[in-house]
């Protein structure tokens, strides 16, 4: 029996040309699964047909858009989680939903290998791997381009010799990855990190300067650390994260030049553009300020980076993550309100605050008549607090005294 290559398919040009090349390389069968996570663009059902065009033997075509944005999405606003304090997860949380897709597809259909059209310099081929080596050790992994040293000119060149109907050109620049929850562009000239994007880069914003004019103020609700409505209007994540896009978009938000440590051991140069993304975490961020007690917050706070990072290197599916997700769901408890925020010219602002589960007593923090802050208890405090310190700086003092 012949073995089954399930292959993650974007419909694009590597990994249409992959179908054709395992067959005729291997010999394999190969099934083609495309995942619908937002991204927009071609029909899914042209992405299906194309697969089989190009000699799919079956072709499988998923709606995962709300999964994306309720298991994926929402832990990442949770985790307010932006690697490296920039960097909103966009392609790394679509990987482990892609490689538990691609898992299921193997059980499905019979499939023994599974396959990526990754390189060996990023990082989503850590994620696929390590991915499946957690979910399912038992599946061989092919990584055509990645282990045959495929080039784009490579690429194009067998699509023309073997008639792979895919529209290939060599004019454009750039490598992009997008979903719901934001786009990655990279390549080009855009490796020379002094050149600056120009506006062909972008599709999920408009310059900031457009709508400069016209700022949008909207208010976010939340229960318990999920966004549940906007302006009064109920949504489900999936729908806050769209609109979140379409506003913040017009007004610029969510352009994002990043260097970034790959997990490789290379810096790259990433342009993101994650309007809905950025508004959510900022707009989340700001009711924990409001909800969560001074110390929980900030050790949640040392520990958003680590989930960042683990996410970031393809440990989605690691003991510590699983960890680090059951404290970050106990945090949002008491994570209930509301956010006001202005978008403008590409900017955030958060200009109002309130919250049933708000820690701000306005009688303690107030300096006018009502005061109820007991302030001659401070000067203890204060004395106390600086205790230690002081004794070390007697010593040290001493010591300088002595021509120690």
């Amino acid at each position: 029996m012949a073995d089954r290559v399930v292959l993650a398919y974007s419909g694009g040009l590597d990994t249409s040309v992959a179908i054709s090349w395992i067959g005729k390389e291997t010999g394999a069968e190969v099934i083609a699964v495309a995942i619908d996570l937002g991204q927009g663009g071609e029909d899914m059902e042209v992405v299906r047909q194309r697969a089989l065009d190009c000699g799919a033997v079956e072709s499988v075509v998923l709606d995962a858009r709300d999964e994306f944005a309720e298991d994926y999405c929402l832990p990442t606003i949770q985790a307010n989680a932006l690697y490296m304090d920039r960097y909103p997860l966009v392609s790394a949380i679509s990987r482990p939903l892609i490689v538990k897709h691609l898992v299921t597809a193997a059980r499905t259909h019979g499939g023994n290998i599974v396959a990526h059209g990754c390189t060996g310099k990023g990082n989503d081929q850590v994620r696929f791997e390590v991915g499946f080596n957690t979910l399912a050790p038992d599946l061989e992994v092919l990584a055509p381009v990645r282990d045959y040293a495929w080039t784009r000119e490579k690429a194009i060149r067998f699509a023309e010799e073997n008639a792979i109907p895919i529209n290939v050109t060599k004019k454009s620049p750039f490598s992009i990855d997008q979903n719901v929850w934001g786009r990655a562009v990279e390549t080009g000239y855009l490796e020379d990190l002094w050149n600056a994007p120009t506006k062909e880069v972008y599709d999920y914003t408009v310059d900031p300067t457009v709508n400069f004019l016209a700022p949008d103020e909207l208010i976010i609700s939340f229960e318990k650390g999920r966004p549940v409505a906007i302006d009064g209007r109920e949504v489900s994540v999936l729908q806050a994260i769209q609109e979140l896009n379409k506003r913040a978009g017009a007004q610029g938000v969510g352009r994002l030049d990043v260097v970034e440590d790959r997990l490789v051991g290379i810096k790259s140069r990433e342009i993101y553009e994650a309007p809905g993304a950025m508004v959510l975490i900022a707009a989340h961020q700001e009711l924990e300020h409001v909800t969560l007690e001074r110390e929980l917050g900030r050790y949640k706070r040392q520990l958003e980076q680590r989930w960042s990072e683990l996410v970031y290197d393809g440990l989605w599916f690691s003991p510590l993550k699983d960890a680090l997700d059951t404290f970050v769901v106990h945090t949002q408890e008491h994570v209930t309100g509301d956010i006001r925020l202005v978008l403008n010219g590409g900017h955030i602002s958060v200009n109002g605050r309130r919250s049933k589960e708000s820690l701000y007593d306005f009688n303690l923090a107030t300096y006018d008549e009502g005061d109820t802050f007991d302030q001659s208890a401070a000067k203890g405090f204060v004395q106390l607090h600086g205790l230690s310190s002081k004794i070390a700086a007697r010593r040290n003092r001493l010591a300088g005294e002595r021509g120690l």
